[in-house]
């Protein structure tokens, strides 16, 4: 009964090892679970909506997560159903916007999605298959360096794929097949040592096929068909020693094939199929004893067809119709198409010469000048027209097209909140229950602050006072006073209140309204601007920080963590650069885009003032540039950062947690402003960090759980 007892309870043990040794971390789950908020929470993953269950052990045909010692390591979702296939929609009724129904809202941001699948940190298998994913590929996919498979197809993606995936050097398999990719074929594939697969089917890529040296030996798979290549197919494709696969069908390349692709050692399948391809194959084309399967349909071959490719041959399989050559000629077509096809000349159906619409070359040639030289006159014409129109308003016009790399301080991309063509979009992010924005008087404003009595001034800064009011319906408001240059016209002011008033998200202080006092008074050098904000009664992340807050709350560092990252608090002074400065012309020809730059690096600087205060609190903060000058070089070491970090700090976070966030807060203060990082790479930095606290918790809060 002993030998028993102890073999039971040996195998109970071992069984529960082996469970907590695959059981998924919390802070992976809550990435999962961020992830399927971000997909818009698709039917698929419902199996999911038990938090309680182990998603390593909860699947579908549709969905299933791999985990390797806690850690995702595979992540695949399917959103059509595993008898059906998946199919690209029609290329015309896609342009960049979302599709009701087909894509995901305006919401996704894919940087976002990419920013949050970084922290899956052991991740090697990515599948995310007809999702509705929309957008540009961006520079930061490099962040997923640990994958070795990556599957995006049938989504509707669109730009050119980032250099930057050059970098994933441990990948062995890309799938971007049925997207909206487009230019030419990516530079740096080559580097990818380790690709075996590559497929950029049904996409737009055109220009030249790749060479021999852009594309690495490694390969065993290469399609690259129903796209717009042009040209030849290059003639050491056969030197690609491993490739058994290759699909170059549905594009528009020239010529006369290599006959060393047929008869590689390694291939197996080869597919020219709806190409323009020329010329003859010899009769005795050497085949490589592993081709299967062959389609040259559709070109313009002529002549005989290789012996080799006879259906005959070592049962292969061979398509050959639709060309001009002397075999099965039912499905062949004459002679003089594929010779006329050949020289670039379009068939006609009756013979050019005979016309009796036939022009004189030199009359042509006389009418395509004459109209070439009208349309120039016409342009410039134009050009002196607008200048003259146009100068006071040249600023609106950039203001509306300026262009901004990485994020904004609101979390969403750029471009989103500055293009004109996507600024609509940005406008609905968010905004359901959001007041709308209007016009308010002066008089208005005057009532509810009891003409701006002394008393109703509750802050006061660099961009201008702050006083709290109360409408006539009983709601308070917060009212920002700024000065605003009257170098520019209202006009030009007003378009820039509208694209604030288009920032509407519920982690921002919403923007009620505004009034300009005195716009048609045509004296002083400067406009007076109130802007209309809701008034927040739970005070600000500083009083919290101080132990001020309305219920004397102490913030612990994971706490800190999660206000920075999961936006629990709403953003106040955001967007002010756009209205409250000038934009200046300086001596070194420097306009608008700097000027853009330059308040965007500023905020980046700013936001690092809000890291300092989360690392050693409000009173220190507040010395600003002495802080920088004598203190920041106190973070160096665990003993010296004792000294000047927060008490709470120290005693509730991670030693490694914390040398992440100074570590961003340093570089959000280098002198040079090119310098700084983006803020997606601060969000990024947070979020790392926040995942190193969460685990150090659960190890402790298991340590403790093990020692009782």
């Amino acid at each position: 009964m002993a030998i028993c007892r102890f073999y039971f309870l040996l195998f109970v043990t071992l069984s529960w090892s082996f469970f907590f040794a695959n059981a998924i971390q919390p802070s992976q789950k809550q990435v999962l679970l961020q992830l399927r908020k971000q997909l818009e929470y698709p039917k698929q993953l419902d199996i999911w909506l038990d938090t309680n269950n182990d998603f390593c052990y909860v699947s579908s045909p549709q969905v299933n997560v791999t985990c390797e010692n806690n850690f995702v390591s595979e992540v695949k979702i399917m959103g059509f159903a595993s008898d059906q296939t998946p199919k690209k929609v029609n290329s015309g009724s896609f342009h960049g916007f979302p599709i009701p129904s087909q894509t995901l809202s305006q919401n996704f941001s894919i940087d976002s999605l990419i920013a949050t699948l970084s922290r899956l940190t052991s991740l090697k298998v990515l599948s995310l298959v007809s999702l509705g994913i929309w957008g540009p590929l961006p520079n930061k996919i490099q962040r997923l360096n640990t994958l070795e498979y990556i599957d995006l197809s049938y989504n509707f993606l669109y730009g050119s794929i980032p250099p930057t995936l050059s970098r994933m050097v441990s990948l062995q398999s890309v799938n971007l097949d049925g997207n909206f990719l487009n230019g030419s074929f990516p530079k740096g594939v080559d580097l990818l040592s380790s690709l075996t697969s590559l497929s950029l089917s049904e996409n737009g890529f055109s220009g030249d096929l790749p060479d021999l040296q852009d594309l690495p030996n490694s390969l065993i798979i290469l399609y690259l068909n129903n796209n717009s290549f042009s040209g030849q197919i290059p003639v050491k494709y056969s030197q690609l020693n491993h490739l058994q696969e290759l699909d170059l069908s549905f594009n528009s390349l020239s010529g006369v094939p290599p006959f060393s692709l047929f008869s590689s050692s390694s291939i197996t399948y080869l597919n020219l199929t709806s190409n323009k391809l020329s010329g003859s194959l010899p009769v005795h084309l050497q085949c490589g004893n592993k081709l299967a399967s062959v389609d040259i349909s559709q070109n313009r071959f002529t002549g005989s067809l290789p012996l080799c490719l006879t259906n005959e041959s070592n049962n292969k399989t061979v398509k050959y119709d639709g060309n001009c050559l002397m075999i099965d000629v039912t499905r062949q077509h004459p002679a003089t198409y594929c010779v006329e096809e050949a020289r670039g000349v379009e068939v006609e159906t009756k013979d050019f010469k005979d016309s009796p619409h036939r022009r004189n070359p030199v009359i042509i040639i006389g009418v395509i000048l004459g109209s070439i030289v009208f349309l120039v006159l016409l342009v410039l014409g134009f050009v002196v027209l607008s200048k003259k129109l146009c100068a006071r308003g040249v600023s609106e016009q950039k203001l509306l097209h300026k262009s901004v790399q990485d994020y904004s301080v609101t979390g969403y991309p750029s471009e989103l909140l500055t293009s004109a063509r996507l600024v609509s979009e940005t406008a609905k992010l968010g905004t359901e229950g959001i007041p709308v924005h209007r016009l308010f008087s002066f008089e208005e404003l005057k009532e509810a602050t009891n003409n701006f009595h002394r008393s109703t001034l509750i802050g006061e800064g660099s961009t201008g006072k702050i006083y709290k009011g109360k409408l006539e319906n009983g709601t308070d408001i917060a009212i920002r006073h700024l000065t605003v240059s009257k170098k520019y016209t209202i006009r030009n002011l007003k378009l820039r209140l509208d694209l604030l008033a288009r920032l509407r998200h519920p982690h921002l202080v919403c923007l009620l309204g505004h009034c300009i006092s005195g716009e048609e008074q045509d004296n002083g050098e400067s406009n007076k601007v109130y802007l209309v904000y809701e008034y927040v009664h739970n005070g600000n992340y500083r009083s919290l920080l101080s132990g001020n807050g309305r219920e004397n709350v102490v913030l612990k560092w994971g706490d800190r963590l999660r206000i920075l990252t999961d936006g629990m608090g709403k953003l106040s002074d955001y967007g002010l650069s756009i209205i409250a400065e000038d934009i200046k012309q300086d001596a070194n020809g420097e306009g608008v885009e700097s000027w853009q730059m330059k308040n965007l690096e500023d905020d980046v600087y700013s936001f690092g003032f809000i890291l300092l205060e989360s690392l050693v609190g409000p009173s220190a903060a507040s010395r600003k540039d002495e802080f920088l000058m004598n203190e920041m070089a106190s973070f160096g070491s665990e003993e010296e950062r004792k000294k000047v970090v927060d008490p709470v700090v120290l005693d509730s976070c991670s030693q490694e947690s914390l040398s992440v966030i100074i570590s961003i807060t340093r570089k959000c203060f280098c002198a040079d402003s090119w310098a700084r990082p983006s803020f997606e790479d601060v969000l990024w930095h947070l979020q790392y960090a926040a995942q190193i606290q969460a685990g150090t918790q659960q190890s402790a809060e298991k340590v403790l759980f093990m020692g009782c």
